[in-house]
């Protein structure tokens, strides 16, 4: 009996500690600010799946000329894609489709990308987009941006 309630012990402490560890990676990734969340989807066929499979939940982070994009659900320090503002390619703009209205959050806008070359779609809320399409234009002189 002393056993399984040391057990059951153990295991409320190591879930307490894995929440505590998600919170405390989130909290250092917003420390130095410009974050929003956005789904990601890499490498999307021409003809993207409407299924809603796919979508990554994560947050991103402005630094300087690029985009660093995290995953929320992991322990890893660094960031799982870095998006250079010169190589992001804006296609198309949309609303989510059939399943996606499920995987994604409630008042997101889908945005097609191309990244060298890499089709990807980013999921954010009307207002993180329109940070982003400023972020985006206001590169610094010389640099190609492509805005559609």
């Amino acid at each position: 009996m002393v056993l399984a309630l040391l057990v059951s012990g153990v295991v409320v402490l190591l879930v307490l500690v894995g929440l505590f560890v998600f919170g405390l990676r989130r909290r250092l990734i917003q420390r130095s600010g410009g974050t929003f969340d956005c789904s990601l989807r890499w490498n999307v066929p021409e003809q993207g799946p409407a299924d809603g499979k796919g979508w990554v939940y994560g947050v991103a982070r402005y630094n300087s000329d690029r985009i660093e994009w995290f995953r929320v659900f992991s322990y890893a320090p660094r960031p799982r894609r870095m998006l250079e503002r010169a190589s992001i390619e804006v296609l198309e703009r949309r609303s989510p489709l059939g399943d996606e209205e499920l995987a994604l959050l409630s008042d997101a806008v889908v945005l097609i990308c191309l990244h060298q070359g890499t089709r990807l779609e980013l999921a954010m809320s009307e207002d993180a987009l329109t940070g982003f399409l400023a972020w985006l234009e206001a590169a610094p002189p010389g640099q190609r941006v492509n805005v559609a």
